[in-house]
């Protein structure tokens, strides 16, 4: 039987962390939060409402922040375009699902096993490698193009669909979260199960993976936007079309539209604006309540 019991205070019933009811004592936090939530909202207000836009809204002095008179010519332009592609559309975009999922599995698991052997083994250099990955923290992409260049093509990754896939397990900031994680796990929890004859890959499986949920959901968002988004390893690493991503040909599409019509690229650059950043909304929704719900059970137990 659990020691928590549900609470009543002024008709409320609370179970967990949310209250089931309502009471005039959360006003103050509508009156706080409420606005702060609108103004968190206006980008992608904003994303949405300029795909729908025609060319004289598009192009309006002074600009409109949302659109007066909705039209689909943007889509419509942005399909054409696509079917007239000497490579179909629907390649760049399989490219894209399978990197993005390999790439998401692989991080998790490279960031975890690591974490868990900086948390919970004892060797030698432990934590000189794990202040490397802090430091690591420190670069931005952009400042290790050219190492990262040299490094894929000695090994020759050139032109192959792991490509895309390896560079991106190196990922410190998920290393850095899931290992603090695992460090609030108590060192009792893992010396029982020893004693029970319990091995790493079953206390890995049985026991870690279950407590660093909140942890992996919020890898699984970071790497999917960072994946998806990502035009930059087609544009530097690959020469073969058919290995290519969705948003490579996106960028390319409304960049080489938008020199031969500016008009039309602005138009055709919105509407993929929106097709691009409708996965990572869905994803980061489902995630994300998903996030919330573990750590609100785990912050009962």
């Amino acid at each position: 039987m659990s020691i928590f019991k549900p609470k009543r205070h002024s008709g409320i019933h609370y179970s967990g962390i949310n209250p089931k009811g309502y009471h005039p004592s959360q006003l103050k936090f509508y009156v706080i939060l409420l606005p702060l939530v609108l103004f968190m909202l206006l980008p992608m207000a904003f994303i949405f409402s300029h795909a729908f836009k025609p060319p004289d809204e598009l192009f309006a002095y002074p600009p409109r922040f949302f659109v007066i008179n909705p039209t689909f010519k943007n889509f419509i332009d942005l399909f054409s375009k696509m079917s007239s592609s000497g490579v179909p559309v629907s390649r760049y975009l399989f490219n894209s699902i399978i990197i993005t999922g390999v790439t998401i599995a692989a991080s998790i698991l490279v960031s975890s096993t690591a974490a868990y052997a900086l948390s919970k083994k004892r060797f030698k250099l432990k934590k000189t490698l794990f202040a490397i990955n802090t430091v690591a923290l420190m670069f931005v992409p952009i400042a290790v193009t050219i190492p990262r260049f040299l490094i894929i093509e000695q090994i020759g990754l050139m032109d192959t669909f792991w490509v895309h896939v390896l560079p991106a397990l190196a990922m410190p900031v998920g290393l850095f979260l899931i290992k603090q994680f695992i460090d609030g796990i108590p060192d009792e929890i893992i010396e029982a199960a020893r004693i029970d004859g319990a091995n790493d890959l079953y206390i890995y499986f049985q026991i870690i993976l279950p407590m660093i949920k909140p942890a992996i959901a919020t890898i699984a968002i970071l790497t999917f936007q960072a994946t998806w988004n990502n035009a930059d390893t087609s544009s530097l690493f690959i020469n073969d079309e058919s290995l290519k991503t969705f948003a490579f040909y996106l960028t390319t599409l409304t960049s080489t539209t938008a020199g031969a019509n500016a008009v039309a690229g602005q138009g055709i650059a919105a509407a993929a604006s929106l097709i691009t950043f409708l996965p990572n909304l869905i994803i980061f929704i489902f995630l994300q309540s998903q996030v919330m719900s573990t750590m609100s059970h785990s912050g009962l137990k």
